[in-house]
């Protein structure tokens, strides 16, 4: 801050407490929009500000990221929170006027660049001023507050299937949490080599038979009869925990509760540059409960991606276990591998020859001009049966359709094995 001229009256300290304030409220607005940030933060943000000044914009503004932002994926957030909270002082003033959240969020889109502006920023600034507003006892008085309805839809309930999980508010992800909760995934039943006593069986079972013939002494023989037995087959799920995906891992893990809560034999996993198996975590019936002891089993959340190494060890580990019994293997990733592809596709060759149904959900479905360029993407294609979209709860209901049907081989599939 510059520094008063000699003989002149000194600069008033309210000035330096408007600017810690403004940071502060700054700070709790990338706090509601996801990124780890608490009052330490804040405080060495301000010790920083006294070092470097505030003479300079850019100053101003590596200095907050170097100190808010601790990972690649913060920085676009950020970036537009910065240029939306700090390009105009009075904006959060005027805002102060406005009660309507829509109104809101319209003054924020008006103030920032042609860029869309996240819809979770727009309610963390939202938030930020209801929370100033309340704060306030020199704030002036305003009109009385105007409640807006919020009396759920059929039609806002099809708006928040269709939203991506990336761009959701807070609240929109709470409403999702709450539907993903009740989706179920009804894998069709198999039949098995095991048999089971039925009087409109076809298979006359002889050991049963003979069985109770002693117990008659032999003057008459019922021929007691079976059938296959069956039964839902085992599902594992494959989950990428990566920089890229944390936000859409984040959905995911509550659907893996949802259906781990619901049927037997489902086993999970989670990697990024390790596997890490989360089944047991899962089974816990309180989801919260769940999540805490997932996350503290992740030690490679939002970190790095080795897509072909953590599948050789699940190939070399696990895949004798868990891919019994004509198993379905449910594999969410985008594909984007940090090793570009190295030995990606003979693992996932080899995994796809273990299982029964190979199901590939990537979120960068969501894009119409999607093209399979990146290497890891392109290695894993061809062993696959169904690449789906996996970006919002229409997606997991698509997911539910297609898991009803009996699975079916890919074409490339099939004509590699004609050829053999």
């Amino acid at each position: 801050m510059a520094r008063p001229a000699k003989g002149g009256p000194a600069a008033p300290v309210q000035e330096a407490g408007h600017l810690a304030d403004n940071i502060m409220h700054f700070a709790r607005v990338l706090r509601a929009t996801g990124l780890p940030i608490g009052p330490d933060r804040v405080i060495d943000a301000t010790r920083a500000l006294e070092v470097t000044g505030i003479t300079r914009r850019d100053d101003f503004y590596w200095t907050l990221a170097s100190v808010f932002i601790d990972r690649r994926e913060q920085f676009e957030i950020f970036d537009q929170a910065f240029k939306v909270f700090w390009r105009d002082p009075k904006l959060l003033e005027r805002a102060l006027s406005l009660l309507m959240p829509d109104q809101i969020k319209e003054l924020i889109q008006q103030k920032a660049d042609a860029d869309a502006v996240p819809d979770r920023l727009a309610e963390a600034m939202s938030q930020d001023v209801k929370l100033k507003e309340s704060g306030d006892d020199n704030a002036p008085e305003g009109p009385p507050e105007i409640k807006p309805d919020a009396t759920e839809s059929s039609n806002a309930k099809e708006v928040l299937q269709h939203a991506d999980f990336e761009s959701m508010t807070q609240a929109e992800m709470a409403e999702a949490k709450r539907l993903i909760a009740r989706l179920r995934l009804p894998i069709p039943d198999i039949r098995t080599r095991r048999f089971k006593l039925d009087p409109r069986g076809r298979r006359v079972d002889l050991r049963a038979t003979l069985r109770t013939a002693l117990r008659t002494g032999g003057d008459i023989i019922p021929l007691v009869r079976s059938s296959p037995r069956l039964r839902h087959p085992p599902l594992v799920v494959i989950c990428d925990v990566s920089g890229s995906m944390s936000r859409y891992a984040r959905m995911f893990l509550h659907f893996l509760h949802a259906i781990t809560s619901d049927r037997d034999r489902v086993t999970s996993f989670v990697f990024g540059t390790r596997l890490t198996n989360i089944t047991r975590h899962l089974r816990h019936r309180d989801v919260d409960v769940a999540m805490s002891h997932v996350m503290d089993m992740i030690a490679d959340w939002s970190g790095g991606t080795r897509i072909g190494q953590c599948l050789g060890e699940f190939n070399l580990r696990w895949s004798r276990r868990v891919l019994a019994q004509n198993a379905t293997v449910l594999m969410i990733t985008d594909g984007l591998d940090g090793d570009v592809g190295q030995g990606l596709g003979e693992q996932m060759e080899r995994l796809h020859k273990s299982c029964r149904h190979m199901i590939w959900l990537n979120p960068l479905l969501r894009y119409e001009g999607f093209e399979a360029r990146p290497f890891g993407v392109r290695a894993m294609l061809p062993h696959v049966d169904a690449f789906l979209p996996g970006h919002n709860i229409k997606s997991l209901i698509d997911l539910a359709t297609i898991m009803r049907q009996p699975p079916q081989r890919s074409k490339q599939r099939s004509s590699q094995r004609k050829a053999a």
